[in-house]
């Protein structure tokens, strides 16, 4: 079997290809050029993404070379895979503002300085808005039959639940199988990989190359990850876990990973790090809360570098210390002028961000489930004094996972 292929069934990547055999031959003969598309729908990717990263740095791993595919033009149509109502149609400023900074993040966890793999950035705007509609209904839309499109997936399950799909929508598999054409002609791109979701628009993609110009492309699909809760990859009760440290920290990122459910650890180690497999298959008999360190340690320096790494497990293993002050954690600042109005625990629960529901944080109070400097605080008309900061600081706690300093300036 070809390496490549080999190590992406080994991690758990593999779900379905499209002749599997005739492109592992390809592979062992050759280096490639192999794409994923990320629609910029958001300033930032969360980790429900992470898995088609990891298979960008695979690809890289072993010597081939990463196309990234920007939907900058299909962003403005919108991708009705997995989506039961039609997205927000963006405006172009906010779609170019999205592409520019998944760029960035993707960057970092891509070899950039190689040239032989150095990924590739490509946004379809460039070739989908010029597109002259009756050209491309006599020559791409020619190889779409209607009865086809109407049993894949994205289409069937809204019109089986009687909900509306625009023509605009209608029309997304057929441009995602135009990108995979273009690529195709301009970069010699015969991959393309993409979420088991996908796997009609691929398929599309790889009919139309053969259909149009007779030359053989190839489609790999990843599982759609679920945890062992059942929940979805990709965001908590707290919300996204975004890739971007403007919208989560990098200490709130390794907190993330390491409370992971104990069934996902083993599987997370051989999706979301580079650890070698069998280190992971001989690690299975470790002390869990040591993989979930590992874990945190290497799924955070991956994005946010070795020293954020390290910052965060020394703040975590603060934290989880009563006798902590709480100097690493995370901080906000209030001003001294807010005491003299009165503030309550609960206006500083909620200026805090950890929770917004007074009467959840009443609860919580209720539960003894908040403290101050790590004493339980027991009533919630309690209002905030100067004396119960030392140095200007305070810590303030949500149960044993949530903490965070308060500066008064």
């Amino acid at each position: 079997m070809n390496k490549f292929l080999k190590e992406f069934k080994d991690r758990g990547f593999f779900y379905q290809c499209t002749n599997e055999q005739e492109l592992a031959d390809l592979l062992n003969k050759k280096k490639v050029r192999a794409y994923i598309g990320f629609d910029c729908t958001a300033e930032s990717l969360h980790v429900g993404s992470l898995l088609q990263i990891m298979c960008l740095r695979l690809l890289q791993h072993h010597g081939h070379q990463p196309i990234v595919l920007l939907g900058g033009g299909t962003t403005r149509i919108g991708d009705p895979s997995g989506k039961d109502k039609t997205r927000k149609i963006l405006l172009e400023k906010e779609i170019e503002k999205n592409a520019k900074n998944i760029e960035k993040i993707l960057k970092k966890f891509l070899v950039t300085s190689n040239k032989k793999i150095k990924p590739i950035f490509v946004n379809n705007y460039k070739w989908l808005k010029n597109l002259n509609y009756i050209s491309f209904l006599r020559d791409i839309g020619k190889h779409f039959t209607i009865n086809k499109m109407l049993t894949f997936d994205s289409v069937k399950t809204r019109l089986d639940r009687e909900q509306s799909l625009s023509y605009m929508e209608f029309n997304y598999m057929i441009l995602q199988a135009y990108d995979f054409l273009e690529l195709n002609k301009k970069e010699n791109c015969v991959l393309q990989i993409g979420g088991s979701d996908q796997w009609g628009n691929i398929v599309n993609g790889v009919d139309l190359i053969k259909r149009y110009s007779d030359n053989q492309a190839f489609g790999l699909t990843t599982p759609l990850i679920t945890l062992a809760s059942g929940a979805k990859m990709g965001k908590t009760a707290d919300g996204a876990i975004w890739l971007d440290k403007k919208f989560l920290s990098p200490y709130n990122y390794w907190q993330f990973w390491r409370n992971t459910d104990d069934r996902d650890v083993i599987k997370f180690l051989k999706f979301f790090t580079d650890e070698n497999f069998d280190n992971i298959e001989n690690s299975k008999e470790k002390n869990i809360n040591n993989l979930k360190v590992l874990l945190a340690n290497k799924a955070t320096e991956m994005l946010h570098g070795k020293t954020e790494s390290q910052k965060s497990e020394k703040i975590a293993k603060e934290t989880f210390s009563d006798n902590s002050s709480g100097s690493h954690l995370p901080s906000i600042k209030i001003e001294k002028a807010l005491l003299k109005k009165n503030l309550s625990i609960i206006d500083l629960v909620v200026i805090s961000k950890f929770e917004s529901s007074k009467s959840e944080i009443r609860r919580l109070i209720k539960g003894k489930a908040v403290k101050i400097n790590n004493e339980i605080v027991n009533n919630e008309g309690l209002f905030i004094e100067n004396s119960f900061f030392n140095n200007n600081y305070l810590k303030l706690s949500i149960g044993k996972k949530r903490h965070i300093k308060i500066e008064l300036v």
